[in-house]
C-alpha cells in the first residue's frame, strides 16, 4: 500500500510503504507442518534431488529444492520493496527477490559442490525435522538449503 500526501510545503511528499505478509500466519505454517509439512518434505526432498543427480532434468530438481522452504513450512519467498521519490514527487514503488549470483557461478557451484552437498544437508534437515528438539535447527537449514544446492538466495 502506498499513500502519497503533500505536507502544505511544495515539492515535499511523504511516502509510506506498507508490505502486508500475503503468506499464512504462524499458528496455520505450524499446524501444516505438523500434519503435511514433514512427510512431504522428505518425499519432495528426495524426489528432487534424484532429479539433481540425472544432468537432463538438474534444471527442474533445482527449481524444487528452491521450492522446499514453501513445501516445509508455507514460507513465502523475500520480497524486497523499495520506494524512489523523483525530483518531480513521482512516486515509483517496486518489488523484486533477492539479487542473484550470475547463473554461470551458480551452475558451476552446482556441478563441482551443489549436487553432493545439498544430498548431506537435505538429509541432516529432515532427520532434524522429525525431532521436537531438532525443529529450530530444520527450519533453519531448509530456509537456506536453496542456497546451498545452487546459491540461490530465497
Amino acid at each position: 500500500m502506498v499513500d502519497s500526501a503533500g505536507s502544505g510545503r511544495e515539492g515535499s511528499n511523504t511516502v509510506s510503504v506498507a508490505s502486508a505478509d500475503q503468506g499464512p500466519s504462524l499458528l496455520v505454517r505450524a499446524v501444516y507442518f505438523v500434519l503435511i509439512g514433514w512427510w512431504a518434505s522428505g518425499i519432495w526432498l528426495g524426489v528432487a534431488w534424484l532429479l539433481n543427480v540425472t544432468i537432463i532434468l538438474m534444471p527442474l530438481g533445482i527449481k524444487m529444492i528452491n521450492y522446499v522452504p514453501k513445501v516445509v513450512s508455507l514460507k513465502d519467498r523475500t520480497l524486497e520493496t523499495t520506494a524512489v521519490t523523483e525530483a518531480d514527487g513521482t512516486v515509483t514503488v517496486s518489488q523484486r527477490g533477492r539479487d542473484q549470483h550470475s547463473l554461470l557461478v551458480r551452475a558451476v557451484y552446482v556441478v563441482f559442490v551443489g549436487w553432493w552437498v545439498s544430498g548431506v544437508w537435505m538429509s541432516l534437515a529432515w532427520a532434524a525435522s522429525i525431532t521436537i528438539i531438532g525443529l529450530p535447527l530444520a527450519v533453519w537449514m531448509y530456509d537456506r538449503l536453496p542456497y546451498v544446492v545452487s546459491l540461490y538466495k530465497y
